[in-house]
């Protein structure tokens, strides 16, 4: 382990572009649990309930969607970042942290203080609410106080739209934008940080697909096993939380 953490710590000292991929591994830490996980949303709920198109084609699958959602949010609205939020924001002090890709939808990145600028978030974020039709947004607060007060199928105050999170869901289609910009980053950096990410979720896992095609470097800290390992450079199996303030510290050597 000692060796994999010097050896990590190198790679990141020398680095001059880092981009950082963030999944589910990295919020379990903080206290939010992974959908997929043992006790997780989707043992509790069936996650075909939740395609896209069932959601905006059916008031009942609509309101089985918000309570889902609802519940979820609760968890997530309470959690703190952990220690390696933190160190991607120390990292991102340092000047060589391109960006942060994330999975995840829990804002935890932007509460630990890193720049919301360098914070993408392709799978949208579960603290906005945003109008199918028109695009307005609102603060996901002020619609759940909508819910608390009774409202079972919240709508749109301007075309009464319909309402849904700010996160993609099974079938819908993802952010063009965000996709774009995370492959740009991806071909330009040198170093590309797995955290916490199992990579077999598409398009997302994506990213440093391709940021090891363009000839970045590979340094993966997950807890289980990805389809990636045999190309990375570093593989830790272990906690992201522990190990990467460990290897932030350390890579200054290295500067």
């Amino acid at each position: 382990m000692e060796e994999a953490v010097e050896k990590s710590a190198k790679l990141l000292g020398e680095a001059r572009g880092v981009l950082a991929f963030t999944g589910a591994g990295l919020s379990t830490e903080s206290g939010i649990p992974d959908f997929r996980s043992p006790g997780g949303i989707w043992d509790r709920y069936d996650p075909s309930d939740f395609d896209f198109h069932r959601i905006v084609s059916s008031d009942r699958a609509r309101e089985a969607y918000w309570k889902m959602s609802t519940e979820f949010y609760g968890t997530m609205k309470d959690a703190r970042p952990n220690p390696a939020h933190f160190a991607l924001r120390e990292l991102e002090e340092t000047g060589r942290l391109s960006a942060i890709v994330t999975q995840n939808i829990d804002n935890l990145h932007q509460k630990a203080g890193s720049s919301p600028e360098k914070v993408i978030e392709i799978h949208g974020t579960a603290f906005r609410v945003s109008c199918l039709d028109c695009g307005r947004t609102y603060a996901r607060d002020a619609i759940e106080a909508r819910l608390a007060a009774g409202e079972s199928l919240p709508a749109c105050d301007d075309c009464s739209g319909i309402l849904k999170p700010a996160t993609i869901s099974f079938g819908q289609a993802m952010p063009r934008e965000a996709m774009e910009e995370s492959l740009r980053l991806a071909e330009a950096c040198d170093l590309c940080l797995v955290l916490g990410s199992s990579l077999v979720v598409y398009p997302a896992a994506s990213v440093p697909a391709r940021a090891h095609e363009s000839g970045a470097r590979l340094l993966i800290i997950n807890r289980d096993t990805t389809p990636l390992d045999d190309l990375a450079d570093v593989v830790i199996h272990d906690s992201v939380g522990e190990l990467l303030p460990r290897i932030v510290r350390a890579a200054g050597r290295f500067s």
